[in-house]
């Protein structure tokens, strides 16, 4: 099995639901991982339905190819990989980490085909001010320009 045909096999299964495709990755052994999403959750049992679609699709036949496929969710705190897990995720508080090493904790405001915008606290002292204070700034970032987003889960 060859990971394009996966891929295109997973995309065409998921074109009439709303669910979406994350990542197809192969590891070393033939192990193939799909990870997919929902703006609802990700259902285990349409997980299950969709291994044995990819098992009927691709059949592991006696002395020929065999692989071993693992098809779950993204989890609650992995990276965003796609531009629908950004829009998703508008209004939750996100994790930034940029690419010149900056990391911020704020809420996710938009998401567009450009890039994403963060809103974030950050403590200034005002000239003449004897404490620093909390002041809002938003910032927005190219999809390039970032190491890593994820949901900042916080308990």
């Amino acid at each position: 099995m060859q990971i394009e045909e996966l891929t295109r096999y997973i995309t065409g299964r998921l074109a009439d639901t709303d669910y979406y495709l994350i990542d197809v990755r192969e590891e070393p052994g033939d192990r193939f991982v799909v990870e997919i999403d929902s703006d609802r959750g990700v259902d285990i049992d349409f997980c299950t339905e969709l291994a044995q679609g990819v098992d009927a699709e691709f059949p592991r036949e006696e002395g020929g190819e065999d692989y071993e496929l693992e098809v779950g969710s993204a989890g609650l705190t992995s990276p965003f990989k796609v531009q629908r897990q950004y829009l998703k995720n508008l209004g939750q508080d996100v994790e930034v980490l940029t690419q010149d090493g900056r990391k911020l904790h704020g809420v996710l405001r938009e998401a567009d085909d450009a890039g994403f915008a963060v809103e974030y606290s950050v403590r200034e002292k005002p000239e003449g001010a004897k404490r620093a204070v909390l002041v809002a700034r938003k910032e927005r970032f190219a999809y390039g320009d970032v190491k890593m987003v994820r949901v900042d889960l916080k308990f």
